[in-house]
C-alpha cells in the first residue's frame, strides 16, 4: 500500500498543537492556579479538575455518533474539527481569566463551568481527530509512521505550551500572569486548528459505511471488542500515571527541585528526548513490533520515575538524566497505543461492515479525558493528605510531609502506575493474526 505523503503527515500532525497545548497546560497549572491564587484546599481543587473531564466520559461517545453520521452525510470529519478547535482556543483563555468574582467559591465555580465547557468543545475536536488515521490509511507500518509525526509534532507542542506557560505566569506572577497565559496558549490552540483543517483538506477518509445506529448497538460493539477494552485499559491507566506526573511538576519544581524557575527546564529535559528520539519507535515497531516496542517504552518509562523518587538527594544533573528517559519513555507510550488504535478499528470495521472509527474514537477519547483528569485529582487528595497549605501566595512554606507527598506524587505513583498496565498488553488479544 502507497504510504502517505508528507504534506498529509505533517498537515494531520498540525491538530497535536491543540490536543497537545488543552492536555498539557491545565494540567500542569490548574491546580496551582486554584491551590495558589484562590486558596482552594488541595482535595477540593481536584474535584475541581475532574468534574468537567467526567462529564466528557458521557459525551465523547455521543460526538463519535455524531462524526460519524457526519461522515457519512458529507464524507469528512473536518467541519469537527474546526468548529471545535476554535472553541477550544476561546474558552481556554476564559478558563484563566480569573474575572474576581468575590469569593472563593464564587471563582471556584466560575472555572468549573468555563472548564466544562472547554472539555466539550476538546471532546468535539478530538474525537474526528483520533478517528482519522484508521482512515488515511490502511497500511501498518504507515499508521506507526503516521502517528509517530504525531507524537513528533506533540513533543514540539508540550515542549512550547509546556515551557512557555510557566514561563508566562512566573515572569508576570499572579493573576495577570494566568490571564496573559490562557491568551498566549489559546492562539497556539487556533494555529494547531486551524492548521489540522487546511492540511487534511485533500487527504483520504475512507469507505463511507453506516454508522453505529444507537446506544445499545454501541455497547454491543464495546462489549464484543475484546481487543479494544484491552487497549483501552492500557491507555486509561498509563494516561492517569502521565497526568498525575504533570500535575506534580509545578509542585516538584518549587518544593522538591526548590526553585520554581526550574519548571521550564524540566519540561525541556522530559520532552527535548522524546522528540529526539521518536524516530526510533517506527523503527522497533518495524522490527519487533509494536506490542515489544509498548512494553520496552513503558519500563523505561518506569525505570525513570523510580530513579527520580530520590530526587531530594540526587544531584540535579542526575536527576535530568532521569527526566530525560522519562521522556524517551513516554515517547513509546504515546506512538505504540495510538499506532495500534487503527489497526483494531479496520478489522472491526471489516468484521461488521459499519463505521467504527467515530465511536471508538468517542469512547477512547473519553477515557483518556477521565485518566488526565483524574491524575490531578490524585494529586489533590496526595497534598491533602500530606498537609499542603493552601493560600494565595505561591510561596507559603510548606511540611515535611507535604513535601514527600509531592515527591510521591510526581515520581512513585505516575511509574507504577505506567508499569502495571505491561501485563494488560496481550499479544494473542492485540495481534490475533501473530
Amino acid at each position: 500500500m502507497a504510504a502517505l505523503p508528507a504534506s498529509t503527515r505533517f498537515g494531520y500532525s498540525l491538530g497535536s498543537f491543540t490536543t497537545g497545548a488543552f492536555g498539557t497546560v491545565p494540567g500542569l497549572l490548574l491546580l496551582p492556579y486554584l491551590t495558589d491564587t484562590m486558596a482552594v484546599p488541595g482535595a477540593v481543587a481536584g474535584v475541581i479538575v475532574l468534574v468537567p473531564k467526567a462529564w466528557d466520559v458521557v459525551f465523547n461517545p455521543f460526538a463519535g455518533r455524531l462524526s460519524d453520521a457526519d461522515l457519512a452525510r458529507h464524507g469528512s470529519r473536518r467541519r469537527f474539527l474546526l468548529f471545535g478547535g476554535i472553541g477550544v482556543a476561546i474558552l481556554f483563555a476564559v478558563i484563566f481569566a480569573h474575572p474576581g468574582l468575590g469569593g472563593t467559591a464564587a471563582d471556584a465555580a466560575y472555572v468549573v463551568v468555563a472548564f466544562l465547557l472547554c472539555a466539550t468543545a476538546f471532546g468535539i475536536f478530538q474525537v474526528p481527530y483520533n478517528a482519522l488515521p484508521a482512515e488515511l490509511t490502511g497500511s501498518y507500518d504507515e499508521r506507526t509512521r503516521l502517528t509517530s509525526w504525531r507524537i513528533g509534532f506533540l513533543a514540539v507542542a508540550i515542549l512550547i505550551s509546556g515551557g512557555v506557560a510557566p514561563a508566562i505566569t512566573e515572569g508576570i506572577g499572579g493573576v495577570a500572569g494566568y490571564r496573559v497565559m490562557g491568551l498566549a496558549i489559546g492562539l497556539v490552540i487556533l494555529v494547531g486548528t486551524i492548521g489540522v483543517f487546511l492540511g487534511t483538506r485533500d487527504a483520504p477518509v475512507g469507505q463511507r459505511r453506516p454508522p453505529t445506529a444507537g446506544w445499545r448497538d454501541l455497547l454491543t460493539t464495546m462489549r464484543e471488542w475484546s481487543a479494544f477494552r484491552w487497549l483501552l485499559g492500557v491507555y486509561f491507566v498509563q494516561a492517569l500515571g502521565v497526568a498525575t506526573l504533570l500535575a506534580g511538576v509545578n509542585y516538584a519544581a518549587r518544593h522538591v527541585f526548590g526553585d520554581a524557575g526550574l519548571q521550564p527546564l524540566l519540561f525541556v529535559g522530559f520532552v527535548g528526548p522524546a522528540l529526539l528520539t521518536m524516530p526510533l519507535w517506527p523503527r522497533i515497531g518495524a522490527r519487533w513490533g509494536k506490542l515489544w516496542g509498548f512494553r520496552f517504552a513503558s519500563l523505561a518509562f518506569g525505570v525513570a520515575m523510580l530513579g527520580l523518587c530520590f530526587s531530594l538527594v540526587l544531584p540535579l544533573g542526575v536527576a535530568m538524566v532521569f527526566v530525560a528517559l522519562a521522556g524517551v519513555g513516554y515517547a513509546g507510550i504515546q506512538v505504540f497505543p495510538l499506532a495500534i488504535l487503527p489497526d483494531l478499528i479496520s478489522a472491526e470495521e471489516e468484521r461488521t461492515g459499519a463505521t467504527r472509527a467515530g465511536v471508538a474514537a468517542g469512547v477512547w477519547t473519553a477515557s483518556e479525558t477521565l485518566g488526565l483528569a483524574l491524575g490531578p485529582g490524585l494529586f489533590g487528595l496526595l497534598l491533602t493528605a500530606g498537609g499542603y497549605v493552601s493560600s494565595v501566595d505561591a510561596s507559603a512554606a510548606q511540611p515535611h510531609s507535604a513535601v514527600i507527598a509531592i515527591l510521591l506524587g510526581f515520581t512513585l505513583l505516575p511509574g507504577v502506575l505506567v508499569v502495571l498496565a505491561i501485563p494488560l498488553l496481550r499479544r494473542r488479544v492485540l495481534e490475533p493474526s501473530a
